[in-house]
């Protein structure tokens, strides 16, 4: 037999595919018995990888062709303060047809019952793109007259039905209906009160557009051509109108912030799914050595028979493919069932398209992925093993093999491809590249932490205990796989550690960046003259009340920069990073002394004489971002009018205070002599009942009708929901990094069963208990895992630093007493699962294992 298979190999060289894959299925075990580790590392990398892509492309597929429905047209102009002018609107009109209207916070209120509400005004040709429709179904169009259609938080806030009035500024309007799709919701942005919809005119009828009040007129265009460029578009008005001070939107970014935060999370998510294969694959190469170390006989009797090391490979390399392939179909399966679960944890955030998809591209993607990792991790054991003769293969558990520099050359081929593949498809290449030099930086240093560990349990003085003698010799002794438990535990500690970092920051910004304690209310639009009369309206009832006001106006810096050398903001390829105050209106104030929470840290703040000049304090960051400097100037436009006015001083800004912050405060003789009202927050004593509160809205309603009343408390509840949407989101991204932790632990200790096995058997022929056995294997991973805590804790928590604050633009505020507890019970788990790999080590049987040495 042997002769003819020699025979066969000279005549033919070597079996063929079609043999080899005879041979492989006879011997691949139906329930891939040994390949069980490699299946559940890709599936966990495929299936993260899948979801990922399925769900970014989902979303930003729904975005793009969405476009202008989101938007509600082809290009949004959006001013403050003001309607456009008669020419303007003309200009606008030019390319398609013009809807406009305006967008304010209003109170609505009845006898018994005031709300703040976010009031939108379109006209008779709203929507343009899309549909309205009503709860019960109904296409009503845009309303008219005195209709209104209410969001349902309104009318139960009001306690009114269907059919029932109620007031708006000076004027009784009806509820009409019940909103069901609002089509350009999405694009309005954060809503600080529920909606109601009514026509253009309510507002001005109602008293709600006096001068100086804090509201937007939106105008959407639907192009007559519309394959017009509406960037051109935007270049022309501009030019046109250089200090109208227009805010524009496309139909390609009609949601900035949805697209920015798909944006942020398809990276964040990318670089999980990246990390979670990264993890797998030192798992798949333990695997795969394990599989093959019990193949050992097998592959040593295939020799002996005559095949070839290219047969070998052929066969093992058909085992594991099919594994592989295997493995990836099911992730890819899974990733798409996962999709409309992640859908729903970001309801409401995005417009995530309900049910199943199927995107072909990112699941092709993740396809590859699982095939080039497969590939990059198990040709090193599988090359290194076919490559010596059967005496070797026989004898490799108490002679282990030496390493080949072609399966070295054959991973690192594997691993340039899967980088080549991750910066070719990704849309933030220098971050993908950044976290890819991470990884590898990472392994690297534990791989030179595992010789380091060898070393210097080599050159520690032996101990008198005889288990800690054996636990050290253990790491260090020839054939250890000290370094590949180093790398699969230092991994899956640090994905223990980025889990818990990344989740209690997430808390932590939570708790910093919404507040336990803020005012009650703001209010908008309360006219000057009335000061006096509402803070005796709130106090006369609450006389521990804090009220507090200041001017409100909104302004856009049309040019900045040294007098004479002033740079135009409109001419600005590109706004400088940090500088957002100079693009669009922003809101503005004057003031006589700094702001409480401000901080003047550059310059000094005017004096009562200096305060009739035209000068302004501006924050440190604006002045750090645009090159701005202490006699600098600034020209604002306000209301169409220009004004110049010299930087006096620079403060930094408490952001997170609830209170009044300005990036821009002026003195009195710059810009109080323009139309503007007053905002005001009230703070009400902890004792006030929910009585006393209601009437104090319904007292302000019936006095300030053209005021508006913002309930923080709403808000924070709001701002505490979507916070909380994206940890539930990161949570389930990041549990990928650590299932595929815990699953190569497992799969570290599985790969030194074979030799642990032999240990084992020669420990209990000299005498040893099984307590002593367990308490050995207990010692050696213990030592091992406590020497990388430190290692999982830098990795862990520098990759967390870099997701939380670089790509989330979060402050960096983990509990570390939550992570060093997850660390800790990551440690108890290694112990836990190396106690759980030692006991069927213990039913080894001496006799037969000593006749397979």
């Amino acid at each position: 037999m042997s002769s003819n298979m020699k025979a066969d190999n000279v005549d033919t060289g070597g079996l063929g595919w079609a043999a080899a894959w005879q041979i492989a299925r006879r011997d691949l075990n139906a329930r891939f018995k040994g390949l069980r580790l490699l299946l559940v590392c890709i599936f966990l990398g495929t299936a993260a990888l899948a979801a990922i892509g399925t769900l970014t492309a989902s979303i930003e597929r729904e975005l793009e062709g969405s476009g202008r429905e989101l938007l509600g047209g082809d290009l949004e102009v959006e001013v403050w303060q003001r309607d456009l002018t008669d020419e303007e609107q003309a200009s606008l009109g030019e390319f398609g047809t013009l809807s406009g209207g305006y967008r304010l916070q209003a109170m609505a209120n009845t006898d018994d019952a005031a709300a703040p509400v976010e009031l939108k005004a379109v006209d008779g040709k709203w929507p343009l793109f899309g549909s309205f429709t009503l709860a019960d179904g109904s296409e009503p169009g845009a309303p008219t007259g005195n209709d209104a259609y209410l969001a349902q938080g309104a009318l139960d806030r009001l306690d009114i039905q269907v059919g029932d009035t109620f007031r708006l500024g000076t004027m009784t309007v009806r509820a009409a209906g019940v909103i069901g799709n609002e089509p350009d919701r999405l694009s309005e942005g954060f809503q600080l009160g529920p909606t109601i919809l009514v026509a253009k005119d309510v507002p001005g009828d109602a008293g709600l557009l006096q001068p100086g009040s804090l509201f937007q007129s939106k105008y959407r265009v639907a192009f007559a051509d519309a394959g017009r460029d509406p960037e051109g578009v935007e270049e022309k008005l501009t030019a046109d109108y250089p200090n109208a001070g227009f805010d524009f939107r496309t139909r390609d970014r009609a949601s900035p912030g949805a697209d920015r935060f798909v944006t942020r999370m398809s990276d964040f998510l990318t670089l999980v799914g990246l990390a979670a294969l990264v993890i797998a694959g030192i798992g798949i190469a333990g695997g795969v050595s394990s599989y093959l170390d019990q193949r050992r006989a097998s592959i040593a009797t295939f020799k002996v028979l005559g095949a070839s090391s290219r047969d070998i490979v052929r066969i093992y390399a058909l085992q594991i493919g099919v594994a592989a392939l295997i493995g990836s179909a099911a992730g890819i399966a899974t990733g798409v069932l996962v999709t409309p679960l992640l859908g729903m944890a970001l309801q409401g955030l995005l417009p995530v398209e309900g049910g199943f998809v199927i995107e072909p591209a990112p699941l092709l993607l993740a396809g590859a992925y699982g095939v080039l990792v497969a590939f990059a991790f198990a040709s090193a054991p599988l090359l290194r093993a076919r490559s010596f003769p059967a005496m070797a293969l026989m004898r490799s558990r108490i002679v282990p093999l030496s390493r080949d520099r072609r399966a070295l050359l054959a991973t690192a081929a594997g691993l340039v491809a899967i980088c080549a593949l991750a910066l070719f498809t990704s849309s933030q290449v220098w971050l993908t590249a950044g976290f890819l030099l991470g990884a590898g930086v990472a392994l690297i240093i534990l791989a030179g932490l595992g010789l380091g560990l060898q070393y210097a349990a080599r050159k520690f003085p032996r101990p008198s205990n005889p288990l800690l003698r054996s636990a050290l010799s253990n790491i260090h002794r020839p054939g250890a796989p000290t370094s590949a438990l180093v790398t699969a535990l230092g991994f899956g500690l640090a994905a223990f550690v980025l889990l818990a970092a990344i989740q209690s920051a997430i808390d932590g910004n939570i708790q910093s960046r919404v507040p336990q304690e803020a005012p009650d209310y703001f209010v908008i639009d309360v006219p000057p003259e009335g000061k006096e009369r509402f803070e005796e309206l709130i106090l006369a009832p609450f006389p521990d009340a804090a009220v507090r006001t200041v001017p409100t106006l909104r302004g856009s810096v049309l040019a900045f920069g040294p007098e004479g050398e002033m740079q135009r903001t409109a001419d600005l390829e590109e706004i400088p990073e940090g500088a957002w105050a100079l693009n669009g209106e922003r809101g503005i104030t004057y003031a006589d002394e700094p702001p409480v929470g401000n901080t003047v840290v550059e310059g000094e703040w005017w004096t009562a004489e200096e305060a009739s000049q035209p000068l302004v304090s501006i924050d440190k960051q604006l002045a750090d971002a645009a090159g701005l400097g202490i006699g600098d100037m600034l020209t604002i436009g306000i209301l169409g009018q220009e004004r110049d006015v010299r930087i006096a001083n620079v403060r930094e800004i408490d952001w997170e205070s609830m209170g009044f912050n300005f990036t821009m405060v002026f003195s009195s003789g710059a810009i109080a002599d323009a139309p503007h009202k007053l905002s005001a927050t009230i703070d009400l004593p902890d004792n006030a009942d929910t009585e006393a509160r209601a009437q104090l809205l319904r007292a302000m309603v019936r006095e300030f009708p053209s005021s508006s009343v913002v309930e923080v408390g709403e808000v924070l509840v709001q701002a505490r929901i979507i916070l909380e949407q994206v940890g539930l989101a990161t949570l389930a991204a990041a549990a990928v990094a650590v299932l595929a932790g815990l699953a190569v632990l497992m799969g570290a200790i599985a790969a030194a069963r074979a030799a642990r096995t032999y240990d084992t058997v020669i420990l209990r022929v000299m005498g040893a208990s099984r307590r002593q056995i367990l308490g050995l294997q207990l010692a050696e991973y213990g030592l091992i895992a406590g020497a990388l805590a430190l290692v999982a804790l830098a990795l862990g928590s520098g990759l967390a630093w870099v997701i939380i604050t670089q790509l989330f633009e979060f402050d960096w505020l983990p509990d570390w007493g939550v992570v060093l507890a997850v660390l800790g019970m990551g440690l108890a788990m290694v112990l836990a699962f190396a106690l759980g790999g030692s006991l069927p080590l213990l039913r080894a049987k001496p006799a037969q294992a000593l006749r397979e040495l």
